[in-house]
């Protein structure tokens, strides 16, 4: 997903304006592809909005000691979102392996099985397959596909249920707050100021002593 660009940022400008805008992008491209990730079949959508979380806890992380104090909250709460999304999104790249090699097993099984039929045979004994050469690693692949699919069901729920806590929590709301309120500005060190030079002495109390008689 490419990020959005950001217009008006200035350089040469003070740095908390431009790290607000910033944030504020971020935050706006957070929740414009909310709507479309909350299907529990959406895992395009989900993964989109995992990137945009991941680009707003990032900017945030480095950043939010410049703003009120729910900046600190919102880098935890994004994450949090963040990390479920990344979980769902490990299940969607596993699933599609876990049967790509049970496909693998199947077609190798039909092999197997049908190699135990004579020659001349019209038909397959159904006995045959009571004793199928890959019957151990069927189980266990299919048993792992299960739990990749009821893993991914059970943080599909998770996720919902972390969106409407961040709504109900008023999370936009109270982060651009925080983003106006922003932290006081350090006061800069005074320059050091230069050591006063001191009189060279006056000789002539000490060359008088000495030639007093």
């Amino acid at each position: 997903m490419k990020a959005r660009a950001i217009e008006g940022l200035d350089p040469g400008g003070p740095l908390v304006p431009d790290v607000a805008r910033i944030v504020s992008v971020r935050l706006e491209e957070l929740r414009d592809r909310a709507d479309a990730a909350l299907s529990a079949d959406a895992s395009e959508a989900q993964h989109d909005l995992r990137i945009a979380a991941k680009r707003l806890r990032y900017v945030l992380e480095t950043t939010q000691d410049l703003f009120g104090p729910y900046a600190a909250t919102a880098v935890r709460r994004t994450k949090e979102l963040q990390e479920l999304l990344g979980d769902m999104h490990d299940c969607d790249e596993m699933l599609p392996r876990v049967r790509r090699i049970i496909a693998a097993e199947q077609a190798a099984e039909v092999e197997a099985v049908r190699s135990r039929a004579s020659g001349e045979a019209r038909d397959l004994d159904p006995a045959l397959a009571r004793d199928a050469p890959r019957a151990d690693a069927w189980r266990g692949l299919h048993a792992f596909a299960a739990w990749v699919e009821a893993r991914r069901a059970l943080l599909h729920d998770a996720f919902l249920r972390h969106w409407t806590e961040l709504g109900r929590a008023g999370f936009r709301a109270r982060l651009e707050y925080a983003l106006a309120e922003r932290a006081p500005e350090p006061e800069p060190e005074p320059a050091p100021q230069p050591e006063p030079e001191l009189p060279d002495p006056d000789p002539e109390p000490a060359l008088a002593a000495r030639t007093e008689p």
